[in-house]
């Protein structure tokens, strides 16, 4: 996979890539991540990306043409699955967001900053827009690094244990169970009896009982879904 992620401020975003199952993915090489400073892409001798909105109003807007440039350039060398916007009016990212992506060959995330993006840029070129809660940041970047994280540590071989991720909380809309480690018992508090007796089938019943009845009492609205 190649994720390819415009960017105001690419130094704002290579941190989380630099450590831990982001790095190893890309050291192994099933994920390459690269960065793209827009303002390599205007033709304005102060680098400027933004300008002030049409009709008034508060904030700064990004413009259309810097954009286009970067993503023309990146299309004319590929072809891209998904060209993603980060915004707080986007579609919620949920786990079958980030399993439908964790499949995909080449995508393109725009990170938004200052007001938004000219809406020219979201009518020609955006293909999916995604938020990671309702809330707004100062920009788009730490949202890219939240949907980079949840994508490619679903591609084969990025998890030591491949099952690991097909176990997790939303996978089949239900919360993950209690687990436990050792010490057996620490301070009086015990590990369920259940655990240690090496009966599978009745561990993971309990299990998946456990996993409903925690859905039920924090998240019910997804055992609607």
């Amino acid at each position: 996979m190649r994720i390819d992620i415009i960017t105001v401020l690419p130094e704002l975003l290579k941190s989380p890539f630099e450590a831990s199952i982001l790095k190893r993915a890309i050291d192994a090489g099933l994920v390459e991540v690269n960065f793209h400073n827009l303002r390599d892409y205007t033709s304005d001798k102060y680098k400027s990306i933004d300008d002030t909105q049409f009709g008034g109003g508060a904030g700064m807007v990004m413009m259309i043409e810097p954009i286009d440039k970067c993503i023309s350039h990146l299309k004319s060398q590929r072809d891209y699955d998904e060209i993603i916007y980060m915004t707080p009016d986007g579609e919620t990212l949920k786990q079958g967001i980030a399993n439908h992506l964790s499949l995909k060959e080449n995508i393109i995330i725009l990170c938004g900053h200052y007001k938004g993006v000219d809406q020219r840029v979201r009518d020609q070129f955006i293909t999916k827009e995604i938020s990671i809660g309702d809330y707004v940041l100062s920009g788009g970047e730490l949202g890219a690094a939240v949907l980079c994280d949840s994508i490619i540590r679903l591609i084969p071989g990025v998890l030591g244990n491949e099952t690991s991720a097909l176990t997790d909380s939303f996978q089949d809309n239900l919360l993950a169970p209690p687990i436990y480690t050792k010490p057996r018992e620490y301070k009086g508090w015990k590990v369920p009896e259940l655990l240690f007796g090496g009966n599978t089938p009745k561990i993971e019943k309990w299990r998946e009982e456990q996993a409903y009845l925690r859905t039920k009492e924090r998240r019910p609205d997804l055992l609607d879904d």
